[in-house]
């Protein structure tokens, strides 16, 4: 029997066949050889990358062991919301090739959750009036996979669990207009203990089968930090009928643009508005002392917190 090629003269048809006739298959079978050798040596490779991988991972950490310890000592929170995402951020800029940035970012995701559990005890209290809601995937999505989480039927025991200390970081619903648990409204007071809007989840795109729409904030008692993109949110209080047009109005009298009017609380003698706004904003910037003036609708403003501003889809599919 002989093989040929369309491409090939007569001789290497003739050869072939001779080939296959005198060695019984040999031909093939050398090129099979030389082929699963090839193949070895590349899966021999990956053994020593993914052991060079490990180690590393080994050797990470340990650094991030020792971080825990100053932390414990100054006694500095353990998560560092703002580092999380310039690590991320960093990362996404020096990718190169073919594995895609979703995967990577999940990947890293999931690798800072469970450095987070050597640093100390973390436990992630979940807005979950019902099952399938999407918000423990989001909390596991960002917080790990194997980090503990607790159930709660209502956004004001996630806001309770964090400020009594039974939660490190609560998981609760976005503010909106038919939002009739208006759960930001409790972190208004002045106690250095109240939680902070510190996230804003998915910070890198949905996890599989999330779909794209449910999103979430999330709490905890710390002070968000600056990143270069962030934003903040808001509480404003003014006398009752302030219109949203009006509200802008303010609002941008004092140098404040919000991206958003996300949420009005409706009282008989006062209104309170949830606002977002660019940037890292803190309580002392001047532009909310000049926001509260007696002759303007504002009787009071609360900066709640803030996030780091989550990667767009473009960001994750270049």
């Amino acid at each position: 029997m002989s093989i040929g090629f369309a491409s090939e003269p007569a001789w290497a048809t003739t050869m072939a066949g001779l080939l296959c006739a005198e060695s019984g298959g040999g031909f093939f079978t050398g090129w099979n050889m030389v082929s699963e050798k090839s193949l070895d040596k590349l899966r021999r490779q990956i053994d020593g990358i993914d052991d060079a991988l490990h180690d590393l991972l080994i050797q990470r950490c340990e650094v991030v062991e020792r971080i825990g310890s100053l932390k414990d000592s100054k006694g500095t929170a353990v998560l560092s919301p703002g580092r999380e995402a310039e690590i991320l951020r960093r990362l996404l800029a020096r990718h190169s090739g073919r594995y895609p940035k979703a995967s990577l970012m999940r990947l890293w995701r999931e690798l800072i959750g469970g450095m987070l559990s050597l640093q100390g005890p973390i436990i992630i209290g979940v807005y979950m009036p019902d099952r399938g809601l999407g918000y423990l995937e989001l909390a596991r999505d960002h917080y790990g996979s194997y980090t503990p989480m607790v159930a709660l039927r209502s956004a004001g025991q996630v806001v309770r669990a964090v400020a009594e200390g039974s939660a490190t970081v609560g998981i609760l619903p976005m503010p909106d207009r038919e939002n009739s648990e208006a759960w930001w409204t409790s972190l208004m007071g002045d106690s250095a203990d109240l939680p902070r809007i510190i996230a804003r989840l998915p910070f890198a795109g949905p996890g599989p089968g999330r779909g794209d729409d449910i999103e979430a904030l999330a709490i905890a008692r710390l002070s968000p930090e600056p990143t270069g993109y962030d934003r903040s949110w808001l509480a404003i209080e003014t006398v009752p009928d302030v219109s949203r047009a009006r509200l802008r109005s303010v609002l941008g009298a004092a140098g404040i643009e919000p991206t958003q009017l996300a949420a009005t609380q409706r009282a008989d003698d006062i209104w309170v508005h949830l606002a977002e706004i660019s940037g890292h904003v803190t309580n002392d910037d001047r532009r909310i002392t000049r926001l509260i003036d007696r002759k303007q609708a504002v009787r009071r403003a609360v900066v709640l917190g803030g996030y780091p501003v989550p990667l767009c889809s473009e960001e994750l599919s270049e």
